[in-house]
């Protein structure tokens, strides 16, 4: 097993996707985790309407905006990544919305 080059240091297209693979499978592993924090959030909301929130939307971006500059990637690329990502959760976080009243509904 070979040991996974930084991108800088890589001089092969096959170092450069052993590494793209090796922080997809990070990448994965982090989204997990955020996944986590819809279906909680899915869970703790109150109010259907609450699941779509235009003014944290944009404060998330905003910080990632930041962080972006501060670490040297792309806002292009940060921004848009973003903001898919979020368009995805919230669907993901209704869908957790949902499913959770429709089996407290069938429970009670």
């Amino acid at each position: 097993m070979t040991s996974i080059k930084a991108g800088e240091d890589c001089q092969t297209m096959a170092e450069v996707r052993e590494g793209v693979d090796a922080l997809d499978r990070e990448l994965v592993a982090l989204l997990v985790r955020r996944q986590a924090y819809m279906s909680a959030a899915g869970r703790i909301k109150n109010d259907r309407d609450a699941v779509y929130d235009a003014e944290r939307i944009e404060d998330v971006v905003n910080k990632v905006l930041v962080e972006a500059r501060k670490q040297g990637l792309s806002e292009d690329i940060a921004e848009q990544v973003w903001r898919k990502l979020i368009e995805r959760c919230i669907a993901f976080e209704f869908g957790e919305w949902d499913k959770l009243r429709a089996a407290n509904k069938q429970s009670a």
